[in-house]
């Protein structure tokens, strides 16, 4: 009996031999979470296009349809579709997408189902580019002409895969929205050009081994393995805005001898613009942490850093930036690492600008106890979780919400957004009601970037009129989608966010 479950390792040399033996390949492609009679029509009609069917899989990582999915892990589907008699081979993918796996098998025909016969009804726009695959390596694209289903649709309906929260508010959002009324607010945001202001920070991730305990002292010993860095600060909630807005600025200072520009330059996204200055007697600031290599567990947090503020004429370079910058826009996202650079002079300025200015302050190990929010004045939105509400209004605990409208009213921001960790977050608009959303984040690799996430889409959406409960529920998404990458890796896509939304609808 032939192995159905293959390695991808193995697929060039199997199908080499199955092609010349003069077998006809045909190739389909999917996630197939919830094998359903819709998937085994499509199958057995694909079947028919030639003489051996592979099936590839979307491997558990690379799946982006909300939390709980995949609802089947990678195994578990491979597994599935196996005992399909129509089925020949199948194998999980490496990559997010196909196409590398289309250049590995190299099928005579790439089959899709009759939902992708107007490639521009798809969200991700990857059937085009599977299609050009496809004719490269001398094959062509076909269609199966069943009925189709929706796994997504059946988990939503039947699968208990959401929180009584999470369903409730989903729903709530079906209610008054389409997939398709969703999707053109936010391609409307591409319109917008947003200035974004703070810190550069470069995030460096040593990944280690330990040791154990040092012969002589008691320290930890640690090999390092691996040193990832990444575009931190400012320019990680530019990088989550790229995708979004057509026109994304960056106003902030480097190092005096201009550390880490070139990489900076070679990271950025095209349509970022970078505006930088320099800090006197400042490096460029890094933030060093130490992860343990198994769990991806934080060890230690080391920070190359000069936190005292700016000096008189670095203030008026800087403000005369951003009087000309902010007439260019038509939002300003500051995120204050109170690492020196917003002193409460330019914090002022900004603060009377009248541009719509979406604010977020972090308390954070090197400013703890010295950071002030309350330096500012007549922001349009505040954003702040809910340790730094405590800490800013000096309480220990209290009813939350309550103490956001203190907050709220002690800076005279129209919005206050506070996150609360795994519980999601709410929004307070002029005092009333708070809408509530919950967390989305299927799993938590690092919590680092979140609030970011969140702050770049809800400025956004909030800008552009959308109501509350629909921004935050998008800026939700961004920040469930930021949690589950290593630090600021990865930015926010549009393409993920739309597609898990139009899966959550379903």
């Amino acid at each position: 009996m032939k192995q159905k479950i293959q390695n991808i390792e193995n697929l060039e040399i199997l199908f080499s031999k199955l092609k010349s033996e003069g077998k006809k390949i045909v190739h389909c492609h999917g996630v197939f979470d919830l094998l359903h009679v819709g998937h085994i029509k499509h199958f057995k009609e694909a079947k028919t296009f030639g003489d051996i069917l592979v099936v590839s899989i979307t491997p558990d990582e690379f799946v982006h349809k909300g939390p709980g999915r995949p609802a089947f892990s990678t195994s578990l589907r491979l597994e599935a579709l196996s005992e399909l008699e129509s089925v020949d081979y199948v194998v999980a993918n490496k990559w997010p997408t196909a196409e590398e796996i289309i250049k590995i098998i190299q099928p005579n025909v790439y089959c899709k189902g009759p939902d992708y016969k107007n490639h521009s009804d798809d969200i991700t726009g990857k059937i085009t580019e599977e299609e050009s695959v496809v004719k490269s390596v001398g094959g062509k694209i076909m269609y199966t002409d069943d009925i189709t289903f929706s796994s997504s649709s059946l988990l939503n309906k039947f699968g208990n895969i959401y929180s009584k929260e999470q369903e409730l508010f989903i729903r709530n959002i079906g209610d008054k929205y389409s997939f398709e009324m969703i999707q053109k607010k936010v391609e409307g945001i591409n319109k917008l050009k947003a200035l974004v202001i703070g810190e550069t920070i470069i995030d460096q991730y040593v990944f280690c081994e330990a040791l154990g305990k040092s012969g002589k002292e008691p320290v930890l010993a640690l090999r390092d393995l691996e040193t990832q860095e990444y575009l931190g600060g400012s320019l990680a909630i530019a990088r989550h805005l790229s995708s979004f807005c057509e026109t994304v600025s960056v106003l902030s200072f480097l190092g005096k001898d201009n550390e880490y520009k070139s990489f900076i330059e070679n990271n950025i996204e095209k349509n970022i613009t970078l505006n930088f200055f320099n800090k006197s007697d400042s490096p460029t600031i890094v933030k060093r942490r130490f992860v343990d290599n198994i769990d991806r567990k934080k060890i230690l947090g080391v920070y190359s850093i000069n936190d005292e503020l700016l000096n008189e004429e670095e203030e008026d370079k800087f403000i005369e930036s951003f009087d000309k910058l902010s007439k260019e826009h038509d939002l300003v996202i500051i995120s204050d690492y109170g690492h020196g650079i917003i002193t409460p002079r330019i914090a002022e300025h900004i603060s009377n600008s009248d541009k719509f200015v979406s604010l977020n302050a972090q308390v954070n190990a090197a400013n703890i106890g010295t950071h002030n929010i309350r330096k500012y004045h007549n922001v349009n939105c505040l954003i702040i979780n809910e340790s730094e509400l405590c800490h800013e209004l000096r309480q220990r605990d209290g009813n939350v919400e309550e103490m956001a409208v203190t907050l709220q009213d002690m800076i005279s921001s129209k919005y206050i957004a506070v996150t609360q960790g795994k519980s999601g977050a709410f929004l307070i608009k002029n005092n009333k009601n708070p809408e509530r959303s919950p967390g989305f984040a299927a799993q938590v690799i690092d919590k680092i970037g979140s609030g970011d996430a969140l702050l770049a889409l809800l400025s956004v959406c909030l800008h552009s009129n959308l109501d509350e409960k629909l921004s935050l529920f998008i800026g939700s998404l961004a920040a469930a989608q930021s949690v589950e990458t290593v630090g600021n890796s990865v930015p926010v896509s549009k393409r993920k966010l739309l597609k898990t939304i139009s899966h959550l609808l379903k």
